[in-house]
């Protein structure tokens, strides 16, 4: 089934917004100025903070006892992470004992699906045509089918689970490294999730199918008695256990609208490799100088230098994701800060689109720029000769743009 929906807006209307959006772009520009700045400063305190850990840092020979000559010390240390914790699943009641249990549910359900194309028209205005398709899918969330677009979809294609559950991890409160414990921060970085065999006892089963059936009756049609008196051996079948997968529907070979997957993975003992201070029996983050708190584990035997190098090597990825992120903020300011020139420019189409592609080109090199400026004004206090070269390149392009539209109003004249 498909829906087709198609939407008119005026020249004024698209003025209006168009120049509503200039203060959206104003706020996008703060906020990706101030990302920069930000995300450059914490780089360094971050580099600094690991460079003063890993020069404190030393090597804790013996995890079996608490020797309290290496209380309040940042320390490496490697040894098996375990615990006696029994972990359980609140609604399905399967469990057993590890450092983690997660449940990751799956709906298979009605999902629409939307494609639009804009036209514009002569004196300003757009037209949008949005065509809607509808289809079965797995997802991983909830879809409310009546948030549809077509009526006849909200009242054909209905989504009503068998069960809604969320997805849920659990981990354990108590684990042990050879004399100490593990503090939480470090228990939720223990990886190594393993698929968990799913085995529902006899009273979970059937509470679960009791309860799975009252929210839905009409798999009951055929019963003519209250569906509580029915004997648990003659009520449908709707939960099928699969290895590590617990299917609830009436058949996993055959899907239906409402059917349900719960997938169980559980974190088992492992070996660890830890940086971190230790305090008493347990272990904190170690607080540099400047505030940064510093700790880190990693899966199996790993060595303090590598493990220093890999939280290096993750800080200059996280500084370049954020370099990323905030200049791409600073052009999409920028771009709704120039968005009125290109409407007004679009009472006739095609003149429109040649002064869209011309802000869009000036939102880019100027949002480069203007984010290589602040990356170079907050390097300039850190490492003066990085950022007198950023800026110097960020300079460059501006006097660049400069010189180009001197050019075009040479060539106009």
């Amino acid at each position: 089934m498909e829906y087709t929906e198609v939407t008119s807006t005026s020249w004024f209307s698209r003025l209006r917004s168009s120049f509503g959006g200039i203060f959206i772009g104003i706020a996008l520009i703060i906020a990706g100025t101030v990302l920069l700045w930000w995300n450059e400063g914490d780089f360094v305190k971050t580099r600094d903070a690991l460079n003063e850990a890993q020069g404190a840092a030393v090597e804790l020979p013996d995890v079996n006892r608490v020797d309290p000559a290496f209380n309040g010390k940042m320390v490496h240390a490697t040894a098996p992470a375990d615990t006696s914790d029994i972990l359980t699943d609140p609604v399905f009641g399967i469990g057993g004992r590890g450092i983690a249990l997660d449940r990751e549910v799956e709906y298979y359900q009605w999902t629409e699906h939307s494609k639009s194309e804009t036209r514009q028209k002569l004196g300003g205005g757009e037209e949008t045509v949005t065509t809607y398709s509808y289809s079965r899918e797995w997802t991983g969330i909830r879809v409310d089918s009546q948030q549809f677009h077509a009526p006849e979809a909200r009242a054909q294609y209905i989504n009503t689970p068998l069960l809604a559950v969320d997805d849920e991890t659990q981990h354990a409160r108590n684990v042990r490294f050879g004399a100490y414990r593990l503090p939480g921060f470090l228990i939720s970085a223990i990886g190594g999730e393993e698929p968990f065999t799913v085995k529902l006892d006899p009273a979970s089963r059937e509470r679960l199918t009791r309860d799975i059936l009252r929210g839905r009756p009409d798999l009951l049609s055929f019963y003519s008695t209250n569906m509580d008196r029915v004997p648990f051996e003659r009520l449908p079948v709707v939960l099928h256990e699969q290895s590590s997968t617990l299917y609830i529907g009436r058949s996993p070979a055959a899907p239906q609208v409402g059917d349900v997957r719960v997938t169980f993975t559980m974190t088992p003992p492992a070996t660890v490799s830890i940086i971190a201070m230790t305090k008493g029996d347990t272990f904190e983050k170690f607080a540099a100088r400047n505030g940064k708190g510093i700790s880190a584990l990693a899966m199996g035997t790993v060595s303090m230098d590598d493990m220093f190098a890999e939280e290096h090597s993750d800080n200059k990825i996280m500084t370049w994701i954020f370099r990323a992120l905030g200049t791409i903020l600073v052009i999409l300011g920028l771009k709704g800060v120039l968005g009125p020139l290109s409407v007004i420019a679009s009472v006739i189409p095609i003149l429109g689109n040649i002064v869209g592609v011309g802000t869009g080109l000036v939102s880019f090199l100027l949002g480069l720029a203007w984010s290589l400026i602040i990356i170079a004004i907050a390097w300039l206090s850190y490492r003066p000769l990085i950022g007198g070269i950023i800026l110097a390149v960020s300079l460059a392009i501006i006097a660049l743009l400069g010189i180009k539209g001197k050019i075009r109003s040479a060539t106009s004249a």
